[in-house]
């Protein structure tokens, strides 16, 4: 039985305090929950958030990282630096990464196996473009980012890894895929980690949805059979809105 996964992606908001404020509040309120949950600060606030978090169960997680362990990389941040300051888990490949920062399949690659070589646990983010889903390229595109995205990475390391499909279009933009839509999307990445990897593989993969989350639609995109959480980036900035899509299930 696949544990329901719920990640908040703060992006580039919160100050150190207004970070610290939010996790206080997320700790308080989701003590029991039968869910794992993460958050992903800000790089600034990682290291005052993760003490506050603890006390909820919350795992800390990092927005990116580095594609090498040190070196001359101006601006960068390593792996080992993220561990250092309590780090779980990283997201690699968001499609704001892919998009706007014009992150390769193969760089996005070698950042998940340096994370998994390093023990750190990945939610690799897949997902098509608008003009992409139009032209029916929807399977052909999120299968060679699974493809790409997992070069060389062995089945005994997939308990370390996380799918989240993230429609391009469907983030920061109101549109949300239908659970129906979401759910077939969801299938055909099962199906593909059966056919890559082997059906046990496909069964326990854990694969989020994410794309314009919200406490109203939460529940009727955990109904679908192949859903199992969500990747939430607006909506995990407010307490009032996150932990509803939290304790979807309570």
């Amino acid at each position: 039985m696949r544990q329901s996964y719920v990640a908040g992606n703060w992006k580039m908001h919160k100050t150190i305090a207004e970070a610290v404020s939010l996790a206080n509040e997320l700790a308080e309120g989701l003590k029991r929950s039968p869910n794992k949950l993460m958050v992903a600060p800000p790089f600034t606030a990682l290291s005052a958030v993760g003490p506050a978090i603890a006390a909820g169960g919350i795992l800390l997680g990092a927005q990116n990282m580095a594609s090498e362990l040190e070196g001359a990389h101006t601006g960068e941040i390593s792996v080992r630096m993220l561990k250092d300051l309590g780090v779980r888990v990283a997201i690699i490949g968001h499609s704001e990464r892919r998009h706007v920062y014009n992150e390769s399949d193969e760089l996005i690659n070698q950042k998940v196996q340096l994370a998994l070589t390093e023990g750190m646990e990945v939610i690799l983010c897949v997902g098509e473009t608008l003009d992409e889903r139009e032209a029916g390229d929807v399977e052909r595109v999120v299968g060679t980012q699974l493809r790409a995205g997992l070069s060389g990475v062995e089945n005994v390391s997939l308990d370390q890894v996380t799918i989240a499909y993230e429609p391009v279009w469907a983030i920061g933009t109101g549109k949300t895929a239908t659970p129906e839509d979401a759910d077939a999307v969801h299938r055909y990445i099962r199906g593909w980690f059966a056919e890559t990897y082997e059906s046990d593989a496909a069964e326990n993969i854990i694969v989020q949805y994410g794309g314009s989350v919200k406490p109203d639609n939460i529940a009727a995109l955990m109904k679908m059979e192949n859903i199992d959480g969500a990747l939430v980036g607006g909506a995990s900035l407010k307490a009032e809105t996150f932990l509803p899509i939290c304790r979807f299930n309570d």
